[in-house]
């Protein structure tokens, strides 16, 4: 403990933590948000279906991931404080971040075989990816206030979602260019496999070889966490039972417990965009070829990340003038009016601006989340259980986002029914943040 003491606030530590966003953010990008989605949507088109069957029923191709999507957060919800709960009374939780990176990287090769053949071990590593890829995010998030001081945590969070944009951007840009031009890279049709598939699957590989190989720096400094006292019966349940205690706390801290209700909320919204954006652009927008298609979304994509940047940092200045939770409102605001826009979206330059808009208020939302909740937590060394309970609200919120946006697609025959859906939850969210400084 006195080392953990001894090295917070320091560059060394604080650089370290960010840099895991830099080696675990391409997961997000390349295999969530671009590559991935289509390949997917490329895998049925080729195949001339737009269903498959799962376990006996018939299931269209995009409901289909946001049901695998809502039932991966199912587990992650119920994983995450087990893995709290054994962290903090082994005082070694960086033990579970490296398991859970690593699980996470080696689902990402695993998608190199994703196939309609073998859908049942493709759909697997995909939801052994997105576990990977929250958990280890969950665990190293709950380092936040034990390395940086309160006045820190802002700008430091910001920087790591920077440092996420720009490695995921560096090798997103790699798979493009082998993507779009296979040849260059000796990649050719063969086996009855089109070149460009086949560049998409080595995308997946390089993501799990980057993210396990970048996590080493944060591994080497990032102490292991703090040992709690007590008894070490049932240490496996003891999760759930520090979850109870945070709820139970949560009751002597209004301010926090009106935040995280707020936070549940809007953050239904922003997680399913996030995971849903590629989907509904290769799904709803009038794309000219399937080569359009693939340049296009990839290009919105890198546009959201790019300005991504700028809006994490424009936004932790922003919350220095007016606040934390002033500027989450503002920008929640922003989120309604994109929702709404993205219900008319038609053609590649109405995503294009769409694409634009997100990426001022993805990241600033994202980071500002996290370090406002850091800073409303009590003087405590538990921020294990504290910041379980931040995730397991957050995954809980993305079942019912992710779950509901497939439902209503798959009833509507249209995901631009879902975005109005999505614009109701970030109004609530809206109201409920105007609460968080009230007294009465």
């Amino acid at each position: 403990m006195a080392q953990t003491l001894a090295l917070k606030g320091s560059k060394k530590l604080l650089n370290a933590w960010a840099f895991y966003d830099w080696a675990n953010s391409v997961y997000s990008l390349v295999i969530s948000s671009a590559i991935f989605p289509l390949f997917y949507g490329l895998l049925f088109r080729t195949a001339g279906i737009e269903e498959v069957t799962i376990f006996g029923g018939e299931i269209a191709r995009a409901p289909l991931i946001s049901y695998v999507t809502s039932l991966a957060f199912v587990f992650i919800a119920i994983v995450t404080p087990l893995v709290s709960g054994v962290a903090d009374y082994m005082g070694n939780k960086k033990v579970f971040l490296k398991f859970f990176c690593y699980l996470g990287a080696a689902s990402c090769i695993g998608l190199y075989w994703f196939s309609l053949e073998y859908i049942y071990f493709g759909l697997a590593c995909y939801f052994f990816g997105l576990v990977g890829f929250w958990v280890s995010f969950a665990i190293n998030n709950s380092y936040l206030p034990d390395i940086a001081y309160p006045e820190q945590q802002d700008r430091i969070s910001a920087k790591g979602f920077s440092l996420g944009y720009i490695g995921s951007v560096i090798l997103l840009v790699f798979n493009l260019a082998m993507v779009m031009n296979p040849d260059i890279f000796g990649i050719t049709d063969k086996g009855g496999e089109i070149a460009e598939m086949k560049a998409m699957k080595y995308s997946f590989i390089s993501v799990g070889i980057w993210w396990a190989l970048f996590s080493q720096y944060t591994f080497k400094h990032l102490p292991k966490g703090y040992k709690r006292e007590g008894e070490r019966h049932h240490i496996i349940l003891n999760g759930f039972k520090e979850l109870k205690l945070v709820w139970h706390q949560l009751g002597e801290n209004r301010k926090l417990k009106r935040y995280l209700g707020a936070f549940f909320t809007y953050s239904m919204a922003v997680q399913t965009i996030m995971l849903i954006a590629t989907y509904f652009g290769e799904e709803e927008i009038v794309w000219g070829s399937d080569s359009e298609r693939t340049t296009g979304l990839i290009v919105s994509i890198l546009l959201i990340q790019i300005v991504a940047i700028l809006g994490a940092t424009a936004t932790a200045r922003a919350s220095k003038v007016f606040g934390n939770i002033r500027t989450l409102v503002v920008i929640n605001i922003i989120w309604v009016l994109l929702c709404v826009y993205a219900y008319f979206l038609q053609t590649p330059m109405d995503f294009y601006i769409a694409a634009g808009l997100v990426g001022i208020v993805m990241g600033g939302i994202q980071a500002l989340s996290r370090s406002t909740y850091s800073k409303f937590l009590p003087d405590t060394t538990d921020t294990t259980s504290f910041f379980s309970f931040y995730d397991v609200a957050e995954k809980i919120g993305i079942i019912i986002g992710t779950f509901m946006y497939g439902m209503i697609s798959q009833l509507t025959g249209s995901m631009r029914n879902s975005t109005i859906f999505l614009a109701i939850f970030f109004l609530i969210g809206i109201f409920l943040l105007t609460r968080v400084d009230k007294k009465n």
